[in-house]
């Protein structure tokens, strides 16, 4: 979607000049840069000369099975994150809210109900469906956020800074306090690099997965693909805190999230069950069976019975309630264990004003 209000909010990401036009495209009156044409539902507007660092999510292999083409309900990890969210950022009507890393764009789609005006930017364009239909997109590089300065109320980046160096976290931050008004909230949600006391006991739950893989009960490749852009560039609270500070934030609250119970049920469960669901799929004829003794199933199928799926969860059947008492299963690693340290954390952050004040009297 491309709204007047997105179009009165971009600047170029080169200059920060105004840009004007329409539908044929987009020029910035300051250093007369050309945007082309803006008909495939989101603006491209990334910098001429962008960083030197690319995340692999932009490779196809990423998202071959179809978890990005539409949005189903936040349900498992993804609903304690968007609780999470809801809970930390308090989004209300009349905020302009920036989703930083957007990917498909399904943490907007769900905020839409706040009344809020949201934002997403991604580096890539894997969008889903509902997200290009109803929200304000934008193809850029967060490193140089192509919006002005104090142009939006809140924010928020979840599963995004741990694909960043250092470098490009510590100019992401930057963009993010330019682009807030002074006062408003900054939402994250990645990873340090520090230990969980309680990694014996999900290293085992890790070990236990790739061993269903290997029974030929699930295949986790993608599970696998995700973590190898890694980078985790925070190493503990008191680093977020001081990268934080240099960038003009002050963190305001924080909360662990040690996912115990969540790399069980989203790491052995449900890869068992959609495998199960594949199979189920491949012999009435969505897919061909291979390996050993017909238990594992190709990709194609693997991908049908995915986007199957998430039509049952969207029709609220007895696959949705279940997940969502799975949801409240999981919502555990952060009410039972949020105080102990783990890598993954929710935080939210506050900009700081460092406008002089009144001189003194």
């Amino acid at each position: 979607m491309i709204s007047a209000r997105l179009l009165a909010l971009v600047r170029c990401p080169d200059c920060r000049g105004e840009l004007a036009g329409g539908v044929e495209g987009l020029s910035c009156g300051r250093c007369g840069r050309q945007y082309g044409r803006v008909d495939e539902g989101y603006l491209l507007l990334q910098p001429a000369r962008a960083p030197g660092e690319a995340t692999k999510f932009l490779e196809e292999s990423f998202h071959g099975d179809g978890r990005d083409e539409s949005v189903s309900p936040p349900l498992l990890s993804a609903g304690v994150r968007f609780a999470m969210l809801r809970r930390m950022l308090a989004i209300e009507p009349g905020d302009t809210v920036l989703d930083l890393g957007c990917g498909s764009g399904r943490f907007a789609v769900w905020n839409l109900d706040s009344g809020a005006h949201l934002v997403g930017l991604d580096v890539g364009t894997f969008f889903a469906a509902e997200a290009l239909a109803r929200v304000d997109l934008v193809v850029g590089d967060l490193r140089r956020l192509p919006l002005g300065d104090a142009s939006v109320s809140k924010a928020y980046a979840i599963d995004v800074f741990e694909h960043l160096s250092p470098e490009s976290l510590a100019l992401t931050l930057r963009e993010a306090a330019r682009v807030l008004v002074p006062g408003g909230a900054f939402f994250v949600y990645t990873h340090l690099r520090q230990r969980s006391p309680l990694a014996p006991v999900l290293d085992l739950e890790r070990r236990l997965a790739h061993q269903v893989e290997r029974w030929g009960l699930a295949d986790l490749t993608l599970e696998r693909l995700r973590p190898t852009d890694h980078v985790n560039p925070l190493a503990d609270y008191a680093d977020l805190r001081d990268t934080a500070a240099a960038a003009g934030f002050a963190v305001s609250s924080f909360r662990y999230f040690t996912p115990l119970l969540t790399r069980l049920i989203e790491g052995v469960m449900v890869p068992v069950a959609a495998h199960a669901l594949a199979r189920v799929a491949a012999r009435r004829g969505a897919g061909a069976a291979s390996g050993r003794g017909g238990r594992s199933v190709d990709r194609a199928a693997l991908r049908t019975a995915r986007v199957s799926a998430k039509r049952r969860i969207a029709r609220r059947g007895p696959t949705y309630w279940i997940l969502r008492a799975l949801t409240a299963v999981v919502m555990l690693d952060v009410r039972l264990l949020g105080r102990l340290r783990s890598g993954p954390f929710f935080a939210r952050l506050v900009r700081v004003d460092r406008s002089p004040g009144p001189p003194p009297r």
